[in-house]
């Protein structure tokens, strides 16, 4: 799998344990980075053109 989509997991993992915590206004940035980064990743992986195969 690639290591930015398991970045963004985690990072939205972390933001919604955090929220069932008092937790601080900062950890939203969680949320909003770690949907940017799986979007972008999917968006441009999607984006690629397919690789031709060896001659």
């Amino acid at each position: 799998m690639d290591p930015i989509i398991v970045l963004s997991v985690v990072m939205l993992a972390v933001w919604a344990a955090g929220t069932w915590f008092d937790a601080p206004g900062w950890i939203h940035i969680l949320l909003t980075a770690g949907v940017f980064l799986l979007t972008w990743r999917i968006v441009t992986k999607a984006a690629k053109p397919p690789a031709s195969g060896k001659r």
